[in-house]
């Protein structure tokens, strides 16, 4: 799959939540994001895209294991 690109689109706001609004990740996914493998990546991006469609479903969100 190669390289996973940061889905962060330069526009940095938090909910009440603490999820970005630009790219619907948690403070906590976005810090892990540089240390992230790709396995973390992808569930953080699909953890991202749920949130996004407004399946603001508690998905476990990705903390330093």
């Amino acid at each position: 799959m190669g390289n996973i690109k940061s889905p962060c689109i330069a526009a940095c706001s938090l909910n009440k939540d603490k999820v970005c609004l630009g790219c619907f990740r948690s403070l906590a996914e976005i810090s892990l994001w540089g240390q992230a493998d790709q396995e973390q990546k992808i569930k953080i991006l699909n953890n991202s895209k749920l949130r996004q469609k407004g399946s603001f479903v508690l998905t476990k969100v990705i903390t330093d294991e």
